[in-house]
């Protein structure tokens, strides 16, 4: 029965997922034709404070819907923990999969993008969030698998530590170049190098937890 439950919601998480992806890639769409009617590129352009503003609370407000969602597929914390992180890493594939469908970008994987605005705009090329995403979907799924087979999941101190390393590493990947996203520049080359320590340090942190959790009585 557990297991039956599990399912229904990882269909209903993935349908909201996919539907607030096309959401948001509409969102953007629009924005575009406003500031960049020419088509996208770098350097960006200075958006108007009160759009700013508004891209602002559109993010907060994004971000507190897959929270609300999450709190109701789950009945424990990391279970929506595990939900949320599933919810996020298909909202933000098939955020490129439908720009893509209508209209028809990015050209390449290696392209560059606004990631996010908080708490400064981060960049990269759109394989990199899609890398995190992916990863964030599989260990969501396995998670929230966990719990639906009778376990609680236990990360330990370790999984902490490098977890947090990993995400450090991440996160500087995206948001060192205040150049380009502050000042109006190109972008420095991607830090290749930090995505894929992070996404490794996330991914060694997990395993750690995973293990110590099937190896734990059951509830």
């Amino acid at each position: 029965m557990a297991q039956t439950d599990h399912r229904t919601r990882i269909i209903l998480i993935l349908l909201f997922g996919v539907a607030m992806a096309y959401v948001e890639a509409m969102v953007v769409v629009y924005l575009r034709e406003l500031l960049y009617p020419e088509g996208f590129s770098f350097p960006l352009k200075l958006m108007p404070l009160n759009l700013i503003a508004m891209e602002l609370s559109r993010e907060l407000a994004s971000i507190a819907m897959l929270v609300a969602v999450a709190a109701i597929a789950g009945k424990k914390f990391w279970e929506r923990f595990g939900y949320f992180i599933i919810l996020f890493g298909i909202w933000d594939i098939f955020y490129y999969v439908w720009l893509k469908v209508t209209i028809d970008w990015p050209s390449s994987l290696f392209d560059w993008d606004i990631l996010f605005l908080i708490p400064i705009p981060w960049i990269g090329p759109v394989i990199a969030p899609i890398l995190v995403a992916l990863l964030m979907v599989i260990t969501g799924l396995s998670i929230t698998s966990l719990f639906a087979r009778g376990y609680t999941f236990r990360p330990t101190a370790i999984t902490w530590v490098l977890s947090g390393v990993g995400m450090t590493a991440l996160l500087f990947s995206f948001m060192w170049d205040t150049g380009a996203t502050l000042h109006q520049q190109m972008p420095q080359p991607y830090m290749y190098g930090l995505l894929i320590v992070g996404l490794l340090l996330n991914l060694i942190a997990y395993l750690v937890s995973y293990r110590r959790t099937i190896t734990a009585p059951t509830l």
